[in-house]
């Protein structure tokens, strides 16, 4: 694995008002990592998620994906950068196909604009036969490829949660953000998910993982950053994470003294 980091925040800190949701954070992910951002309800997870991926403007610190700086840049740019997202309550748009949610994520790399289309030039046709390729393929890897032609609103909750997973992959990242992928699954859907996040990370994306449920986190991940009240608390590998009294105590809510 690289020693060279595809992501680098360094102390960011996001306030809104007089509320600071981020205090100064800093951690990276290298490639081909899946990193685990964890930490009790309002620790801030989410919230640096949305920075990363330019919903909110951090108040100061960096944000740097593939050494360059993310400031400035327009949620769209930082999408044809690299880097893509699921969120915590599905997004998907649920009047389209399966098939269809997975192509708008696929368009995102297009290169060719309204004029193409309007005339279908050849560019514009290569462009969108190897998005419609690259869809059903991604359908496919999800398990998803029968119900291509199905609404996204009648599909299960499972299927949408990994359609989105798929519509993500479709974008071509470098580095997809997901957050709590595993958000309502059954036990049995929660091991079947710890399976896919290898599978997605062995295809060579690099994954930020955000997800409460620690069974999950500790089985898939290389690595865990923990946030407590907006700060980092804690870095390591899951056996380090699992036995930090810090992290313990921020989760049982219990003086660290008490948890060690």
């Amino acid at each position: 694995m690289p020693d060279t980091p595809i992501l680098e925040v360094d102390q960011l800190t996001l306030r809104f008002g007089g509320l600071t949701a981020l205090d100064n954070v800093s951690f990276d992910i290298k490639e081909g990592e899946i990193l685990g951002l964890i930490g009790p309800n309002g620790a801030g997870k989410t919230t640096c998620f949305n920075a990363i991926t330019g919903v909110y403007k951090p108040t100061s610190g960096t944000i740097r994906f593939n050494g360059e700086s993310l400031a400035g840049k327009k949620r769209f740019e930082i999408t044809q950068a690299g880097i893509a997202r699921t969120f915590q309550n599905i997004r998907l748009f649920p009047t389209m196909t399966a098939l269809e949610n997975v192509l708008v994520g696929a368009d995102a790399q297009h290169t060719t604009g309204m004029f193409s289309a309007l005339f279908r030039l050849p560019k514009h046709r290569r462009e969108e036969a190897a998005g419609h390729d690259r869809a059903m393929e991604l359908l496919r890897f999800m398990g998803l490829a029968k119900q291509a032609d199905e609404l996204a609103a009648n599909l299960s909750y499972g299927d949408q949660r990994r359609l989105e997973i798929a519509r993500a992959m479709a974008t071509q990242p470098k580095l997809i953000c997901l957050d709590e992928p595993a958000a309502g699954f059954n036990p049995q859907e929660k091991r079947i998910l710890m399976d896919l996040i290898r599978k997605v990370r062995d295809r060579g994306f690099t994954v930020l993982l955000i997800e409460h449920d620690m069974r999950l986190v500790m089985g898939v991940t290389d690595r865990i950053v923990v946030l407590e009240f907006g700060k980092k608390i804690a870095e390591g590998a899951p056996a380090e994470i699992r036995d930090n009294p810090a992290v313990i105590a921020a989760y049982l809510g219990v003086e660290e003294e008490d948890a060690s």
